[in-house]
């Protein structure tokens, strides 16, 4: 059986934090980890004693105890239309779980009935902004020849040029109606809410992760909560209370790079 360690990662780590915490949690030995653009240790062996996470919440590091063998062998649309405190006090409630996906994401959408097709290419090319670490994570994937999805409660214009971008192997998305160039306020097909993720995810799975695979989920909101329970690891990146309570580890500092560092 596999003992554990502890990764502990942040902008900025002080010696004394990391002698307190190897002191905490009675590892012998701290290696320093070079996966991601942070300041990043692993305390081997770590034994899960109290004041571990109240340190690392008081000096802002994000943690995990992670077996000592697991290796790896938001879009603007709405200010366009001069509705964004409207669209971003559904999105939120919904991340929080309050109010249900698939009906925000109908009155969402509902709102930007009649945006010009023009205002969606702006926004990817003037407005979308990629979380801080994620190409280094995804070049840290494709090392290992780790297979990726992005898994979406946004819209395939979106993500279909994510996919292209990042050299990513799957999308899935919602996809906007659009009727003589403009958008009709509609969602054409199947809304892709926390279930229909967690199936695209289950499909991906079961057809790549063969005999010896581990499958990884990174996740934010509520709607995410499907598909993490499926994962054999679950992070919560930057997440709501209610998405990090459920996780295997949670990034609350780090960009998305720190993931590598679970698995080094």
């Amino acid at each position: 059986m596999a003992s554990t360690d502890l990764v502990i990662q942040a902008p900025d780590i002080d010696t004394p934090q990391i002698k307190q915490l190897a002191r905490l949690a009675e590892a012998d030995t701290v290696t320093a980890l070079a996966a991601a653009g942070t300041q990043a240790f692993r305390l081997s062996p770590a034994r899960q004693r109290a004041g571990v996470a109240e340190l690392c919440a008081v000096a802002g590091i994000d943690f995990g105890f992670v077996p000592d063998d697991q290796r790896l062998e938001r879009v603007e649309i709405a200010d366009m239309r001069g509705i964004k405190p409207q669209i971003a006090a559904i999105t939120e409630s919904a991340m929080r779980g309050e109010i249900d996906f698939r009906e925000s994401l109908k009155h969402r959408v509902a709102l930007l009935a009649g945006l010009d097709m023009a205002a969606l290419a702006r926004v990817y090319d003037e407005r979308l902004k990629l979380s801080p670490g994620a190409e280094r994570m995804l070049a840290g994937f494709a090392r290992v020849g780790a297979k990726t999805l992005l898994v979406s409660g946004g819209f395939t214009f979106f993500t279909d040029r994510l996919k292209a971008r990042l050299g990513l192997d799957h999308a899935v998305a919602s996809t906007l109606d659009i009727a003589d160039g403009r958008l009709t306020g509609r969602i054409s097909g199947e809304i892709v809410d926390g279930e229909v993720k967690a199936a695209a995810f289950t499909r991906l799975a079961r057809e790549l992760k063969g005999e010896h695979g581990l499958v990884v989920a990174i996740g934010d909101g509520a709607n995410d909560l499907p598909l993490l329970r499926l994962a054999d690891v679950s992070i919560a990146y930057h997440a709501k209370p209610v998405v990090r309570a459920e996780t295997t580890y949670a990034i609350d500092y780090c960009g998305l790079d720190a993931v590598l560092n679970l698995f080094q």
